[in-house]
């Protein structure tokens, strides 16, 4: 899963470009858009399909770019809010994971909806997860409030992967000015207290923005641009991560 302790952070948009980053490595990528109450990942993946169903009422995901696709904005008109409990909640994610039809995958990325509620604990309940990514700005009110994701995740007993920086500076394009809005470094120090893994920084660019609003993430639209190259970059790492996991849980227990 792709977390953040609180929005506004870019974790979707983190979140789709890195499931497009691991696809064009050739791997199989899944991606399940569980952040129920502002699905956007359709909108920055310009996914205007629906679903599918086979015979027996299972659920195609959407294939976009090489990624297979799921999410609540395909079920829902885009002006209408979700208002549900928990028990609602945990049964879409209950379907999400168990009634489509994933097929073979190399990797399911799953964005959550920020903090620390019903869909994280379902999902930690449901299936046992590799690890949890945490993406968040380098600001200490976005760091505070990650650092409670964390400690979430250590109590469901999830690994965590590693921590991203977003929107970690601005370097002007005209004359080439670094601007640190938000700051800058702030992740990568808390992972280094915390003994985690830092995965990377991704620069504050209006082309992110740009490119996730018309339907074509950045590391598709310009590959070549920084923020794409630092997304790639991201990616990689979080790869290396996955693997270093799997081979943990493949090492069998020695006793003396």
């Amino acid at each position: 899963p792709i977390a953040s302790g609180k929005g506004g952070v870019g974790k979707s948009t983190v979140c789709a470009n890195l499931a497009l980053a691991l696809a064009s490595t050739g791997a199989s990528v899944g991606l399940m858009d569980a952040d129920v109450y502002g699905p956007s990942i359709p909108t920055i993946l310009g996914i205007e399909e629906e679903p599918e169903l086979t015979a027996d009422r299972r659920i195609i995901p959407v294939s976009k770019h090489g990624v297979k696709v799921i999410s609540m904005g395909f079920f829902m008109k885009p002006e209408e809010a979700v208002i549900w409990r928990g028990p609602m909640l945990h049964k879409t994610v209950e379907q999400f994971l168990h009634t489509v039809e994933w097929g073979e995958l190399d990797y399911l990325l799953v964005d959550l909806p920020p903090g620390t509620g019903d869909v994280q604990l379902s999902l930690c309940q449901m299936i046992p997860i590799t690890g949890a990514v945490i993406v968040s700005t380098p600001q200490d009110v976005a760091l505070n409030v990650a650092q409670k994701a964390i400690a979430m995740f250590t109590k469901l007993n999830a690994p965590i992967l590693g921590i991203i920086e977003n929107m970690s500076a601005y370097v002007c394009p005209h004359c080439g000015k670094r601007e640190e809005i938000f700051g800058s470094g702030g992740a990568r120090q808390m992972a280094e207290r915390l003994s985690l893994p830092f995965l990377g920084e991704i620069p504050l660019a209006t082309s992110v923005r740009k490119t996730s609003d018309a339907g074509t993430p950045i590391v598709l639209a310009d590959p070549d641009s920084p923020a794409a190259a630092a997304l790639t970059a991201v990616a990689k790492n979080l790869a290396a991560q996955v693997s270093i996991r799997a081979m943990q849980i493949a090492q069998p227990k020695v006793t003396f």
